[in-house]
C-alpha cells in the first residue's frame, strides 16, 4: 500500500516539474511526452505554431505549473500581496481565465494544467489575430498583445515600456530557436507520442 502511494506521489511530482532543458524543444517534448500531444492539438485547433506556444510559456512561467508574479516590496521588504493575480503555466489573471472559460465552455480547465494553458494561448492569440490582425507566426507582436491585453495593444502602451519590447524580442528569439529545433525532430515526436498513447 505504501509503495503504491509513493509511486503515485512520484508520478505527480514528475508531472509538474519543469523540463530539464528549457532551451531545446526536442528535449522538452522527449521529457514531457504528453505536452507534445497537447501542443499539437492546439496547433491544429487554433493554428498557433508549437514554437510560439513554447516561447510564450517559457517567458511567462519558465514552464512552472504554479508560477506566480513577484510580491510587492515596501522599503525593500516583500509584502504579502503580489503584483497581480496571474497564475500558472500561462500566467493568466483570474478575470481573463474566467473570460476564457465563459467563452469556450471549458469549465474544468485549470491554469496549472499544461493542456489547458496551451489551449488558452491558442484561444487568446486567435482573438489577437481576429481583433488586431496579428499573424499567429508574429511572436513579437503576439507577445505584446498577450502582455498588454487587446486594449493596451491598440493604445500602444508598449511604447512606454522599452523593457517590454526587449522581452518581446527575446520571446521571438525563443520561437525561432524552437522552430528550427522542431524541424529536425517533429516526425520522431509524432511517432513517439502515438506509441506512448
Amino acid at each position: 500500500m505504501y509503495h503504491y502511494l509513493f509511486f503515485i506521489l512520484c508520478l505527480t511530482s514528475c508531472a509538474t516539474t519543469p523540463p530539464t532543458k528549457q532551451d531545446n524543444a526536442c528535449a522538452i517534448f522527449t521529457e514531457k511526452k504528453d505536452w507534445f500531444l497537447a501542443s499539437l492539438k492546439v496547433e491544429k485547433k487554433y493554428r498557433l505554431p508549437i514554437s510560439v506556444q513554447l516561447a510564450i510559456m517559457r517567458q511567462e512561467s519558465s514552464f512552472r505549473h504554479n508560477a506566480k508574479p513577484p510580491r510587492y516590496k515596501l522599503l525593500g521588504i516583500p509584502m504579502w500581496w503580489r503584483v497581480s493575480n496571474a497564475y500558472g503555466y500561462a500566467q493568466v489573471k483570474d478575470e481573463t481565465w474566467q473570460w476564457y472559460i465563459d467563452k469556450t465552455g471549458n469549465w474544468g480547465a485549470d491554469r496549472d494544467d499544461y493542456e489547458d494553458a496551451v489551449d488558452f494561448m491558442g484561444w487568446y492569440t486567435t482573438l489577437s489575430y481576429k481583433k488586431l490582425h496579428i499573424s499567429r507566426w508574429d511572436t513579437y507582436n503576439q507577445y505584446l498583445a498577450y502582455h498588454e491585453g487587446h486594449t493596451g495593444y491598440k493604445r500602444k502602451t508598449y511604447n512606454q515600456k522599452p523593457w517590454l519590447k526587449k522581452v518581446a524580442h527575446k520571446v521571438a528569439h525563443y520561437a525561432r530557436q524552437y522552430r528550427g529545433q522542431l524541424h529536425g525532430c517533429r516526425k520522431r515526436l509524432k511517432k513517439y507520442s502515438h506509441s506512448w498513447w
